[in-house]
């Protein structure tokens, strides 16, 4: 039979639309399916009222971020297009913040640390920077650390370490639980991005290039695929209620998600799916009508769950980016304590944003009085959350033989970042290229 497509791919975030984009750079027609009215998935970005406010991912880095700047050179876009931060991260202790978390000399200042713990602080960096080379971010499976979780990596240490530093910091970016995770991703991940000072953001939002690449492709918006088959030479789509056929398909969703529609994948790819589990997240932007900040001007305050039980995170996105609220205004964004996120979600929007907007006049004094508008956003599936039952699994699944389904997503780069997703795009990419028997002659690209 004659498939009905060349080639679907399964949701416009970065992930879809990085295979999207290299396949089509490959000369295939690729159709993506996107659910949502718009692209981004949890890079999505929202304007209201002059605010620009980032619904979920909030920075890149200058360093480890290798995928991502080579899709921003193709999509056509410059370094003018990309913002330095600029400004340091800092953890609450002691009823003030402690600037320097995530840079080299945190050694010397403690960035929050007690004196005790500085030691333990050295000697963590120093261990990383000897195994480096064996710390493979693409590759956590394969690393010193094993199938290690956070919270046991951080028992070699003075405790201080893991209350102020090792807890705090995957939790309000991840929502993880370090009982739970896995270390050798979160170290190796530290490793490659490097000091804060190398983080960066999009201009006009951190959907940027996600906009910029699905200008670019033929995105299905509104259109929700309910299954997937397998069949050998070609897949089976059912879109809206509707079948359509492709002779290859990249399900870039989470894994949850590619394991619902796909459910009768290959058991070399289920077990690996099925361990893929996620964090939710739950963040209250919130508008305000002049520019309150944390005291210290850092972009980013962690506040650790040993001092604070209902937030994980205190960001300034008007510092993060100035285009972020209008002039002589004010952006906060408050991330929930991933303890706290089922009993938020599980109430209304008001009531989630009053209690967040409260806990949070404990750092920014006269948040309350300065707040204009408050947008909650829900992540049931936010962050892949990387056990060591997912590490163990991994390896088979990266293995498997190309098939007519592919995955994409951060879960499959076991790198819970946007960097994670364009690796991925790129790899399911590769695979659907691998196996099938013939190429059309690559498009050439032009700059937009």
């Amino acid at each position: 039979m004659t498939p009905d497509l060349d080639i679907a791919v399964v949701g416009a975030g970065l992930a879809g639309l990085a295979a999207a984009h290299e396949l089509r750079r490959n000369g295939h027609e690729v159709s993506v399916f996107e659910a949502a009215d718009a692209a981004g998935g949890r890079m999505r970005s929202i304007r209201r009222d002059g605010y620009l406010i980032d619904t979920g991912a909030e920075q890149i880095s200058a360093q480890g971020y290798r995928a991502t700047w080579q899709l921003l050179r193709r999509a056509g876009l410059t370094p003018g297009d990309v913002h330095r931060i600029g400004r340091p991260m800092a953890v609450w202790r002691g009823g003030r913040p402690r600037n320097g978390v995530g840079e080299p000399y945190a050694v010397l200042t403690g960035a929050g640390l007690s004196p005790a713990a500085r030691p333990s602080l050295a000697r963590f960096l120093s261990w990383s920077s000897r195994h480096r080379a064996g710390l493979d971010h693409d590759h956590p499976e394969d690393t010193p650390l094993g199938t290690e979780t956070v919270a046991a990596t951080a028992g070699r240490y003075h405790p201080d370490l893991y209350d102020h530093l090792l807890q705090p910091l995957p939790a309000a970016f991840f929502g993880w639980d370090p009982e739970r995770s896995a270390a050798a991703p979160l170290v190796g991940l530290l490793l490659a991005v490097g000091p804060v000072s190398a983080w960066r953001v999009y201009r006009g939002g951190m959907d940027l290039l996600a906009r910029r690449l699905a200008d670019r492709l033929d995105v299905r918006y509104g259109h929700r695929v309910e299954e997937i088959t397998d069949h050998g030479t070609h897949a089976r789509l059912t879109v809206d209620g509707s079948t359509v056929t492709a002779r290859a398909v990249v399900l870039a969703v989470p894994a949850p998600a590619a394991l619902r529609l796909h459910p009768d994948a290959a058991p070399d790819a289920t077990g690996y799916l099925a361990a893929s589990t996620y964090r939710p997240m739950f963040k209250v932007s919130c508008a305000l009508d002049r520019p309150l900040a944390p005291r210290g001007g850092g972009y980013a305050l962690l506040t650790p769950v040993c001092e604070e039980p209902v937030l994980s995170c205190v960001i300034s996105d008007h510092l993060k980016c100035p285009d972020r609220a209008p002039a002589g205004r004010g952006l906060l964004s408050l991330l929930a304590s991933p303890r706290l996120i089922p009993e938020l979600a599980g109430g209304d929007d008001r009531t989630a944003a009053l209690r967040m907007t409260t806990a949070a006049e404990r750092y920014v004094p006269g948040l309350r009085d300065a707040l204009v508008a408050t947008h909650v956003h829900r992540w049931l599936h936010a962050m892949p959350e990387i056990t060591p039952r997912s590490l163990v699994l991994r390896g088979a699944f990266l293995r498997r033989p190309a098939r007519s389904v592919e995955y994409a997503g951060d879960w499959v780069a076991a790198r819970p970042s946007s960097e994670g997703a364009a690796r991925s795009g790129a790899l399911a990419a590769a695979r659907v290229l691998a196996r099938l028997a013939t190429r059309p002659a690559p498009v050439q690209e032009t700059a937009a």
